[in-house]
């Protein structure tokens, strides 16, 4: 990234630098932009290459933060930061962003976590049919009281103590009802469940 030559003395200055940039932002003036790019895309390019990032890295980031001045110029607030201290906000960032695009490694295609489960075998979802009976017939033959209790606990996702405000119960009431549930559950499902 070479400049065909300095940017004019006088808009060097921070006074001049906030005019060029507020000039880009109210009339989108290329001129000024222009100007505001030979003055920082170079000083860019040596900031980022100062914090680390190689020199083709820093030639692309620089040009994509003034691409970022061009487009959001009308977010400069003379009053909040100076046209360099906003510009190479906007360049740091995007190094930020570089930095932590280039330390998160690829998705593996492959890996076991992103691979669709199976489709159960035919004999596997016979077996599910006859045990998940088995269970909803165990939980119909619980007394009503225990029914509701674990009805609250497990399909309406409610804690103990919600229950027994609920049912206005005491608390130690809703946890038996819940053991002596889970009791009557397990004789009647046997090895039927894991």
């Amino acid at each position: 990234m070479t400049a065909p030559g300095p940017a004019p003395r006088a808009k060097t200055t921070p006074e001049g630098m906030n005019a060029l940039l507020l000039r880009v932002a109210g009339d989108a003036d290329r001129d000024a932009f222009n100007a505001l790019f030979l003055f920082f895309a170079p000083r860019i390019k040596s900031y980022l290459m100062k914090i680390g990032a190689a020199a083709d890295l820093a030639d692309d980031l620089a040009q994509e933060a003034m691409l970022r001045v061009w487009r959001r110029a009308k977010l400069f607030d003379p009053a909040k930061a100076s046209a360099s201290t906003w510009i190479f906000t906007i360049a740091r960032n995007l190094r930020i962003d570089a930095a932590r695009r280039a330390a998160k490694p690829d998705l593996d295609p492959n890996e076991p976590a992103l691979l669709p489960d199976h489709e159960p075998e035919p004999d596997q979802l016979i077996d599910r049919s006859s045990r998940d009976e088995k269970i909803r017939a165990a939980f119909s033959a619980l007394p009503p009281a225990q029914y509701e209790v674990v009805k609250l606990h497990f399909i309406d996702d409610l804690a103990h103590s919600e229950i027994a405000e609920r049912l206005s119960l005491p608390l130690g009431t809703v946890k038996s009802r819940l053991r002596l549930a889970f009791e009557k559950i397990r004789k009647e499902l046997g090895d039927c469940v894991e």
